[in-house]
């Protein structure tokens, strides 16, 4: 059977569309989903941790489960996610100019009364060349963080610490203070 040279024709002069990217409404609600589900199974994890064998525990859960933790929430989908701040325990967790600008942007918001709970920002930006979908969401600090990110810290904590993290930055915060922050990312 032949096909009809017009039909053929029809079909040759459609323009080839991709689909569009999901609006950057639609991505901040799935990059807050996210954040808010590593932060829940960080959260439940650190209180496990904490009751089992106190802040010396809670450091392996920092440092061993959170980016598992990170890396599983993440799983099947096309988003990277972290943590980062400006005074960070690993350096492999600092902020990238983007970060550090955002995290700046936080402290200025909590400066003029914002509450924690709403510290957040998106963008679309280029980065290695591509449409890059960027989200952070802040990360106060709470009366139990203070026993391994307070001023001070019990000796045994600051120990393990130093044995950890020779070259710690996150001590010496008190509660309601920005800690950090989540930081999602995706190419679009």
């Amino acid at each position: 059977m032949k096909t009809p040279r017009f039909a053929l024709a029809a079909l040759v002069a459609l323009p080839l569309v991709a689909a569009a990217p999901p609006s950057p409404e639609a991505l901040a609600s799935q990059a807050r989903g996210l954040a808010g589900n590593l932060m829940l199974s960080l959260q439940g994890e650190l209180f496990a941790a904490m009751k089992e064998g106190g802040p010396v525990k809670a450091l392996d859960v920092c440092r061993v489960r959170a980016p598992e933790i990170a890396v599983a929430t993440a799983a099947g989908t096309p988003w990277k996610i972290a943590r980062t701040a400006f005074k960070v325990r690993n350096p492999s967790n600092a902020a990238d100019a983007w970060e550090t600008a955002k995290l700046e942007e936080f402290r200025k918001r909590l400066a003029a009364g914002e509450e924690m709970p709403a510290l957040e920002t998106y963008e679309v930006v280029e980065s290695e060349g591509r449409a890059t979908f960027r989200y952070m969401k802040a990360i106060g600090t709470a009366s139990p963080c203070l026993a391994c990110h307070g001023a001070a810290l019990k000796p045994d904590v600051a120990a393990k610490v130093k044995e950890l993290y020779p070259e710690d930055q996150a001590v010496g915060f008190a509660t309601g203070q920005l800690r950090g922050a989540f930081t999602l990312s995706r190419p679009l």
